[in-house]
């Protein structure tokens, strides 16, 4: 449920239930969830819920982010490669080759892990996790899921030829420049009163759900952009595209979904139940935000717009159908429920 002030007045929504997970033939819970699919004009093709109210989109708008990289000069002066541009746009599980490869970039730009200002944390991947405290070792900023995207950051204010010390601050050279990034390609004004600190320690600001999903069809079509803007998202979607498993792990649902899909989908999570993807060939964007932060809820929306908008081959949608349609197991393995996207027929 949101609330918006209209006239002085606090006016109720209610987002509507697109989720429902059953336990058996019974419906358990339901997940409410507001979405927008927008082409990139700005034009709705798809709404639900209260798509105009500002939500924090958090890391589902790293490819936004890592503009910058491209547009300094970053990525092609330390030499970057497709599988660490896509670790810079990433949520990773910590995996040993997330880790490895966000030390890689570090070292392209001749900085040590040290200058990671995102804090440590364990590996979000549990069989990562349990890997590395059984041999004894402890989490390091490269173990956090938003390394690479910190990485990237050492690198653009080292082509900048600035400090990167402070780069996660507001008013720090790298952050004035991700912030023109979200800006323009959401065509929002982004002051200080919409300004959050996100998990990672980075400015993260409230925006529209509309406006971000308009943002996301703008960066899979290139429409709107500028030539070497244009350029840079294609090549941020290809690094995905080839690389999946590094902009998030095993069994993870972006790789999962870009490991079937290609270039045909970009997709990334964030925080509190949000998800936002470009469809390219659809010339679509999408933006997702659950009520209840659910990241189950926003993954089965995700897939069923994803099934709704594309004309998918049977082994694509047999993949995307397990994602919308998620089965639920107990400890022992059996079959006890599911969880499923709801009211997003064509």
């Amino acid at each position: 449920m949101t609330g918006v002030v209209v006239s002085g007045k606090k006016t109720v929504m209610t987002d509507p239930v697109l989720v429902e997970v059953l336990r058996g033939a019974v419906v358990e819970s339901e997940h409410r969830v507001a979405l927008a699919v927008v082409d990139a004009d700005g034009g709705s093709v798809l709404t639900r819920g209260d798509v105009e109210r500002p939500i924090f989109p958090r890391s589902a708008v790293k490819a936004f982010q890592a503009l910058p990289l491209f547009e300094t000069g970053a990525a092609d002066r330390f030499g970057l490669t497709p599988a660490e541009i896509a670790l810079a746009v990433a949520s990773h599980s910590g995996e040993p080759e997330h880790a490895e490869t966000a030390r890689g970039i570090l070292a392209k730009a001749g900085r040590e892990p040290d200058c990671l200002e995102c804090g440590a944390h364990w590996p979000m991947g549990d069989a990562a996790a349990r890997e590395l405290a059984g041999r004894g070792g402890k989490p390091t900023a490269l173990h956090n899921n938003c390394s690479g995207k910190h990485a990237a950051f050492v690198c653009v204010a080292c082509a900048m030829e600035t400090d990167p010390r402070g780069y996660v601050k507001p008013d720090h050279p790298v952050q004035r420049e991700v912030t023109a990034a979200l800006e323009s390609m959401t065509g929002t004004k982004l002051g200080p009163e919409l300004r959050g600190t996100d998990g990672c320690s980075i400015p993260t600001f409230a925006m529209p759900l509309k406006a971000i999903a308009a943002g996301f069809a703008r960066f899979g079509t290139g429409r709107g952009l500028g030539p070497e803007r244009a350029k840079a998202a294609g090549r941020i979607r290809a690094a995905a595209a080839a690389h999946p498993f590094m902009v998030a792990g095993t069994q993870r649902f972006d790789t999962e979904l870009m490991g079937a899909l290609g270039m045909r989908a970009f997709v990334k999570t964030g925080a509190e139940g949000v998800y936002c993807a470009a469809l390219p060939e659809a010339g679509l964007g999408v933006a997702i935000k659950c009520d209840d932060g659910a990241g189950r809820a926003a993954e089965a929306v995700m897939a069923a717009v994803i099934r709704r908008f594309l004309d998918l081959s049977d082994a694509e949608a047999a993949t995307v159908d397990r994602l919308r349609d998620k089965v639920l197991k107990n400890w022992n393995g059996i079959e006890v429920g599911r969880v499923r996207a709801v009211g997003l027929e064509g």
